[in-house]
């Protein structure tokens, strides 16, 4: 190789170098805004990732116009979180099978302790977990309308006096509910000398209607009667004392607790923290039940409330976020229009 052609090679070289060095450099420092960029959407990805497993909540109903408005305000809120939700309407019998084999997943009426002898068998054998309490002060006992408490039925102990005019009967609701099982258990224990008694199977709607249909002729009638439900403002009526072994004392005197399909909530953290905070009032419910019962639509009925009574919100949905991980709460307002 001559000493031009020499030469004219190291001078390619000399030029080419350069060349080839910036090339790689750009070409990793591409590679490496690309890896950030990566990782900036990864991080994104996970931070509005949805925390639960299932965007579903499947509502069990039992037919009781306090349940009918706890369960739609409930839906009302999570379909303003984003998730979708359902609601079948069954027995309280049903309602515990159902969760139990994965048909339902929370049912917001586990009063107790009357629905005790339901719900415990399913709490300890893992089926059903009791959540937490959505509702204190409510009681649920006999009742009589109050001409017939003023003849001197006011007591359990007083209601065999009355076996004739009663026609030796005491009227339920559904069959199968927890009020009409406990009814019937002191039919079986002749207490109080209801032995020859005889429990009349309806609901809700039909029991009401035949204390109502009899309140003009005076005729007497002994029923299930709770707090909160508009009877109690609608009806002249008194409760029964003396119940404390079956129903509980002081009017029996009940608490409410949500309960849930064992596994779902602890598959569903976000959820967990929402209905652990759930909570409602025996106001609130008494006011959506009555517009619920002049004829309002229970989902209307408990979105109206929640305009005009905002305030749960707050507690309600501290700490939670939407399905898809935005904060909750200014979705809920923005959702409803609050």
């Amino acid at each position: 190789m001559s000493s031009v052609t020499k030469k004219l090679f190291v001078s390619a070289i000399v030029l080419i170098l350069p060349l080839a060095f910036a090339f790689s450099s750009g070409e990793q420092e591409q590679s490496s805004e690309q890896q950030s960029d990566e990782s900036t959407e990864t991080t994104q990805s996970e931070e509005t990732a949805p925390e639960d497993a299932t965007s579903t909540v499947r509502f069990a109903e039992v037919g009781w116009l306090d349940i009918e408005a706890t369960t739609a305000t409930t839906r009302v809120v999570l379909e303003a979180m984003g998730y979708e939700t359902s609601s079948d309407t069954v027995s309280v019998p049903v309602a515990y099978e159902g969760m139990a084999a994965d048909d339902a997943d929370i049912f917001l009426g586990y009063w107790h302790p009357s629905m005790a002898s339901i719900a415990e068998p399913h709490f300890e054998e893992g089926t059903v977990e009791n959540v937490g309490v959505n509702l204190e002060g409510a009681k649920y006992t006999l009742a009589v309308p109050d001409f017939l408490a003023e003849q001197g039925l006011t007591s359990f102990g007083d209601i065999a006096d009355f076996a004739e005019e009663l026609e030796y009967k005491i009227h339920g609701i559904e069959a199968g509910n927890d009020g009409n099982q406990l009814i019937q258990k002191m039919i079986d224990e002749d207490a109080f000398g209801l032995g020859e008694f005889e429990v009349v199977d309806s609901s809700e709607a039909g029991m009401l209607s035949e204390v109502k249909s009899r309140a003009p002729r005076e005729e007497p009638i002994v029923f299930l009667g709770w707090e909160p439900h508009p009877m109690n403002t609608n009806l002249d009526m008194t409760y029964l004392e003396g119940g404390d072994d079956y129903f509980g004392p002081d009017y029996g005197a009940a608490t409410v607790y949500t309960n849930a399909r064992d596994g779902y909530l602890s598959e569903n953290p976000n959820l967990a923290r929402f209905f652990d905070q759930l909570q409602f009032t025996l106001t609130m419910e008494n006011e959506i039940m009555s517009a619920i019962s002049e004829g309002a639509d229970a989902r209307d009925a408990a979105t109206e409330w929640l305009r005009e009574n905002p305030e749960p919100l707050s507690e309600w949905l501290d700490g939670v976020t939407t399905y898809e991980g935005e904060p909750a709460e200014p979705a809920v307002r923005e959702a409803l229009d609050i």
